[in-house]
This record gives structure tokens, sequence and C-alpha cells, in this order.
């Protein structure tokens, strides 16, 4: 059950990047767009909890964690993007299920079966192979920190839902908490970004923001519309924790990459690399190793 719940949310993140991807090459304001994207799961997830009549109590609060994290996640991740080497950064954020599995052993005394592990370790290397690219080298390390600090506050995030779940916290009241606390951090965001660009004197900046397709206005809804994807993500992924080893549930969501490939390879035409094909394969064995196991 776990397993499907988790291939479920894989798809749904994949979902969620394939319009990341697309929303970044039609000139958005990326904090603006992810206020958006959080401000649908606040709205939704206070209406799925008043249609569903569950209880708001102090468990529940661990969605404030969750959206703290996943915030200061993202922005390290950005960050590293900005001053570091884009395959540096993409290889360490695909590392939170080995910060996750640890976690979860050191705090809850989780452990892996022979056969988990095996498909664990099969399902990381896949990951690995997939963000590998071939100008990475071991003297080229810019923006590592960063890259380490978003590993880390995802596998954060992570625990925190799996933590609402111990707790036996109502889904749609932690998910507002989390959703709120995430679009709050975004908004604030943005409004910091936008003055200091007004106080630089950049009119592009105000004409670009009031005018055009991609205005204040579109950029903010078409947000919304992209956070239907991350909403419902967040529902299937803290329900396979809810039933699920915390580690795998993790790793398999990690997954959602591989749709990003298909994506570009239908869509944009590029052409996988080896590399990325080698990847694939050993995602889908270790997917095939958790089914037997």
């Amino acid at each position: 059950m776990w397993l499907l719940f988790a291939s479920l949310a894989a798809i749904s993140f994949g979902m969620r990047g394939i319009l990341y991807h697309w929303s970044s090459k039609q000139g958005m304001d990326r904090n603006l767009m992810l206020f958006g994207v959080f401000f649908t799961g606040a709205i939704a997830s206070l209406a799925g909890s008043m249609i569903f009549g569950q209880t708001w109590t102090i468990s529940a609060l661990t969605g404030l964690f969750m959206g703290a994290f996943s915030f200061i996640a993202n922005a390290c991740m950005f960050q590293g993007f900005a001053v570091g080497k884009p395959s540096l950064i993409a290889i360490l954020t695909g590392l939170p299920p080995v910060v996750v599995v640890t976690l979860a052993y050191v705090i809850w005394g989780e452990t892996l079966s022979i056969g988990h592990m095996l498909a664990f370790i099969l399902i990381i290397a896949g990951i690995l192979t997939v963000r590998y690219s071939n100008d990475l080298k071991v003297g080229n390390l810019q923006g590592a920190q960063w890259g380490l600090l978003a590993m880390l506050f995802f596998g954060f995030n992570d625990m925190a839902g799996k933590l609402s779940t111990r707790l036996e916290a109502e889904l749609f009241p932690t998910l507002f908490y989390m959703f709120s606390i995430g679009s709050l951090c975004f908004a604030v965001w943005w409004q910091i970004d936008k003055n200091r660009k007004r106080k630089a004197g950049s009119t592009t900046y105000s004409s670009a923001a009031s005018q055009g397709r991609w205005n204040e206005r579109n950029t903010f809804f078409s947000g919304m519309a992209i956070g239907l994807t991350n909403f419902f993500g967040m529902i299937l992924i803290i329900t396979a924790f809810k039933f699920g080893i915390t580690g795998l549930v993790s790793a398999v969501v990690a997954m959602n990459v591989l749709l990003i490939l298909l994506y570009t390879r239908v869509f944009v035409k590029e052409k996988f690399k080896r590399l990325e094909v080698i990847g694939m394969t050993i995602c889908i064995v270790g997917m095939i190793a958790l089914r037997i196991f």
C-alpha cells in the first residue's frame, strides 16, 4: 500500500517539477510563483479540514516545521544554483533519503531488511547516476555548502512529515500549517526582493511587474494552479509515511526526477545521455526489488 502512495507522490511531484521547469522558461518571478503554489495548498488544506471535520490538535503544529524546512531547503537550493555548479547542487539535492534513513534509525530505531537495503541502494545509485554531470570535478565545489544545507533540510522536511503521522496529527490541519508558513515566507522574500530591485532603480523590473503576459497577477495565479500538484503530492507522501518505512518512502518519491527527464525527452526534445539511461534502469531495478522484498 505504501509503495502505491509513494509512487503516486513521485508522479505528482514530477508533474510539479515539470511545471516548475516550464515556469522558469516563461520569465516568471520565482518567489511570487512559489507564494502562489503554497497559497493554494493553504486554502485547499483549510477546505479539506472543514469538509472532513478534522480536529486541530497540537500535534498538527508539526506542519510549521514542515513549512519552515521546505522554505529553507528551497532557498538554499536556489542560492546554490545561483553561485555554484548546477551538477553538484543537483547531486546533493538527490541525497535527502540518505539523511532520512540515518535520522530515522537514530531517532526511531527504524531499520531496513537486507532486501530493502539493496533496493534503497539501487534507487539512490540510480538517482545519483541520473543527476551526475561530466563537468563535476573534485576541485570544482562552488556552492557545496548550499547544496549540503538543502540536502539536510529536505531530509528534515521528510522527517517532520513522518513525525506528524507518528503523533497521529490530522492530515489537513497539518498541511494547512505547512503551506501557511511556506506561503508567508515566500511572500516576504518576494517583497524584500521587489523592494531591493526598486531601490536599485530597476525600471525594467517595474515595467515587467505591471505589463506583459507574466505580470504579478498572472504569475501568482499560475503559481496557484501549479500548487495543486504540490498539494496532492503532499497528501500522498504523508499517507505513504503513515504506512511505510520513512527512508524507503523518501527514496521512492525522490524518483520524481525520472518523470522530469521523460518530459525533457518528449517535449523539450533533449536526448538522453548514456548515464541517464543507465540511472533510470537502475532505479527501475530498485523499484522491482522493493516490490519483490
